[in-house]
């Protein structure tokens, strides 16, 4: 069996051809999914970057396995302490170890694990290949590494290569030979002048006054000219669109390289392929412009396509985590799933042709919010523990089906449905947390250590920008709010929108 997994960072489903989009940004991965299964409500389970494919290593929640948030403690997976054998849990039932189990060679071609010191990656992996950039490379450098692994080992039987392009993570650094290749398609219409305006007077990182962090950076705007630094107007708004699509047109491009290859060395037929992302994105949705900083719909839903022998093509709309889809491949594979991972497998159902799946899902994100998301029927209910200074309500509730992109908050109107998703989300925290890691939620110790990472200490300083700003009114909200913010900030703020040692990667 050979199996390649394209792994697209922030890709966003509903940007995608094949998930529906208008504009013609995926054209080769169209045409994969063509030949797939397509899986329309896949979430990754905790988000964003770190713990996601940290739980996807792992196959368990991140409060199971200890990582929920970019750094402080519960940045690092959870240490088993004496129980620890001379082989680690985290070695013996990693995802690419389960598969060197199936006899597969494992190799990575990723700068995650530099990027977030997330070293914890490499574990069950034969080969690993960092492309050095942080994750600012771009699809061609990758491709680079992956076409020569290939043509070296790709006819050789037994094997799972593991791709990981960057290109719609902002900042958008598509180069300037892929020009305007929307400038004829209308971007999405939901994002209207008047919703454009209220989020201007809106606060936050990556809201509208300042969509790359906490402030526009104009090195940023001269490194990367498709990234917007601010959205005054629709001009603005389309820039965003634009950036963020040509990112996945470029990644799409060497989709079908990849392809190309496999057809070239003759193996195209007898290649497995997935192809997915870590998580999703937020393009306006709730006042955040290009990041992923919810646990919401867009952050947490991923795209996955999996062409399997056997399993055919077709569309499936079940709820599934992505980690139950890593322990769907091991099954295939003839592997047994470890029972301590959360991920279950559907396979059977797969195999005899149905659509089966779980009846909600809790997801998490702990990096630049601390929040829980329920995700059931129609709905999703998002519940915050800290609002990363967005001024969320502490209870929001989407009806997807008639509010797609979460602009009414419905929960004072159906305090029914909110009932039924804190039920849910209280049923799903006594369960987990019996096993959770350190021994206790990591969500209410991110916020114990000073809150989400990515917010830790920027308080008073974002306080004068929004005065500064015209928007007293959300200084003095986010003051009394997070009073205890202001008393205990800490020094180690992360206030670029860039980090300096990443720049100098990229010069």
């Amino acid at each position: 069996m050979r199996l390649l997994y394209i792994d697209i960072d922030t890709l966003r489903p509903d940007h995608l051809g094949c998930y529906g989009y208008h504009r013609n940004t995926s054209p080769n991965i169209d045409k994969l999914a063509a030949e797939s299964l397509l899986f329309r409500n896949v979430h990754a389970s905790d988000t964003p970057c770190l713990p996601s494919r940290t739980a996807l290593l792992t196959g368990r929640f991140g409060i199971h396995n200890g990582v929920v948030t970019h750094g402080g403690t519960d940045a690092d997976p959870v240490i088993v302490a004496r129980d620890r054998k001379f082989w680690s849990r985290l070695h013996l039932e990693s995802f690419p170890f389960l598969l060197q189990q199936a006899g597969l060679r494992t190799v990575s071609i990723s700068s995650f694990a530099q990027r977030h010191s997330a070293f914890q990656w490499y574990a069950g992996f034969d080969e690993a290949y960092n492309v050095g950039k942080f994750g600012l490379e771009t699809a061609d450098e990758v491709f680079a590494i992956a076409s020569d692994w290939l043509a070296r080992h790709g006819k050789e039987d037994n094997w799972f290569l593991h791709v990981h392009m960057w290109d719609p993570h902002t900042p958008y650094r598509a180069a300037a030979k892929y020009g305007d290749p929307f400038a004829s398609d209308s971007p999405p219409a939901w994002l209207t002048e008047s919703v454009r305006a209220q989020h201007w007077q809106g606060c936050g990182p990556h809201s509208a006054r300042e969509c790359t962090g906490f402030a526009p950076s104009v090195m940023a705007l001269a490194r990367f000219p498709r990234q917007p630094q601010e959205i005054p107007d629709m001009k603005a708004v389309r820039a965003m669109f634009d950036g963020y699509d040509t990112g996945v047109l470029v990644a799409d491009e060497y989709v079908g390289k990849l392809m190309a290859q496999l057809g070239e060395l003759d193996i195209d037929g007898g290649t497995a392929v997935m192809l997915s992302s870590d998580h999703g994105e937020t393009l306006g949705e709730l006042n955040v412009y290009g990041d992923h900083q919810t646990a919401d719909q867009f952050t947490t839903r991923v795209p996955m396509l999996l062409r399997w022998p056997e399993l055919g093509a077709g569309e499936r709309s079940a709820l599934h985590y992505q980690i139950d889809v890593t322990a769907t491949v091991l099954e295939l594979l003839g592997q047994s799933v470890p029972q301590s991972w959360d991920g279950a497998s559907f396979a059977a159902s797969l195999k005899a042709g149905e659509d089966e799946g779980r009846d909600h899902l809790v997801v998490s994100q702990g990096a630049w919010t601390c929040q829980r998301g329920v995700r059931f029927g129609d709905w999703i209910l998002i519940c915050t523990m800290h609002d990363g200074y967005h001024l969320f309500d502490d209870v929001m509730l989407f009806d997807l089906a008639t509010d797609p992109h979460e602009q009414n908050n419905l929960a004072q109107t159906h305090p029914d449905v909110v009932a039924q998703g804190m039920a849910l989300l209280n049923d799903w925290l006594v369960n987990m947390t019996p096993d959770a890691a350190r021994g206790r939620d990591p969500l209410t110790n991110v916020i114990a250590e000073g809150g989400p990472f990515h917010v830790r200490g920027v308080l008073p300083v974002y306080l004068e920008r929004l005065r500064a700003t015209d928007r007293s009114d959300k200084a003095d909200a986010l003051g009394q709010k997070h009073a205890k913010d202001l008393e205990s900030a800490p020094d180690d703020a992360m206030h670029a929108a860039i980090p300096a040692h990443v720049l100098r990667a990229m010069r």
